[in-house]
């Protein structure tokens, strides 16, 4: 896809932008502790909407190639954790327990994984056959996916571009102007799967990631030896949907650290 081109704003539209602005806390601090405040410049609403359309095209081209829940016992396995993971999601906000969670499995050899805005999740076969996931490191990997979209990263990644470098046609979603529908679907398509996400997102990610797993039952340690095996298959240096900050040593000795900090309520959750 196309970077978005910077152009000036009409006055009509920067103010129709400031007006939009918020400062907003997406996610209570958990046992974690995350509670970074964020600047959003576009609805939830838009993103979830945009974000939807974008799975809605990513299912219907997988189901095209005979790509869609091809395993029935892998797509129950998936389902059955990733269920156990969103009964936890009030955790970090009440309001996700309704949300229209969705996951499927696609088959793919890549090292591939993702939560879009709302919950819409997928899961490759890649990942799970290459690197021979364990039920806890499946909850690691999807644990932090489901975090990203707590916190919605995508929405901030979003209006982090308007913010520096906006187009008018994604402007133009706040005010309902012509194609500015399809231009912020190819938005959020971008800083969902083209974007590397941000060290800051990623440590979120990370620690939230590792206490909705503690809190559903799974082991938060298999977080650390998740990451070994992916950085095993990379040459020290993680794939695309991980990003590349922080580095593989920082990120390990994090996720250690907050591991250890929820067991207590992995173990609670075992009892």
């Amino acid at each position: 896809m196309k970077r978005i081109r910077k152009l000036a704003m009409p006055a009509l539209i920067a103010g129709s932008i400031t007006a939009a602005c918020q400062t907003v806390q997406t996610t209570q601090s958990g046992a974690v502790g995350v509670q970074r405040s964020q600047l959003m410049m576009v609805s939830a609403q838009e993103v979830e909407q945009a974000s939807n359309q974008q799975y809605q095209q990513m299912l219907a081209e997988a189901r095209k190639n005979n790509a869609l829940d091809r395993d029935p016992a892998t797509v129950q396995r998936v389902r059955r954790i990733v269920s156990r993971l969103t009964a936890q999601a009030g955790a970090f906000r009440p309001d996700a327990l309704s949300w229209a969670w969705e996951v499927h499995v696609f088959s793919s050899n890549e090292l591939n994984a993702w939560c879009m805005a709302g919950g819409k999740m997928a899961i490759y076969t890649g990942l799970i056959d290459r690197l021979k996931l364990s039920d806890d490191e499946i909850a690691a990997v999807m644990g932090h996916e489901i975090a990203h979209a707590l916190r919605e990263h995508a929405r901030e990644q979003v209006s982090k571009s308007m913010a520096t470098g906006i187009g008018l046609s994604v402007a133009g979603a706040l005010l309902g102007v012509g194609q500015a529908g399809q231009s912020l679907m190819n938005t959020v398509a971008k800083v969902t799967f083209e974007l590397p996400n941000s060290r800051e997102h990623e440590t979120e990610a990370d620690r939230m990631g590792v206490e909705l797993a503690a809190r559903a039952g799974y082991d938060p340690r298999a977080a650390v030896t998740l990451w070994d095996k992916m950085a095993g298959q990379s040459a020290g240096a993680p794939p695309q949907w991980l990003s590349t900050h922080p580095s593989h040593a920082n990120r390990q000795r994090d996720l250690a650290e907050y591991a250890a900090r929820v067991m207590p309520l992995y173990q609670g959750a075992r009892r």
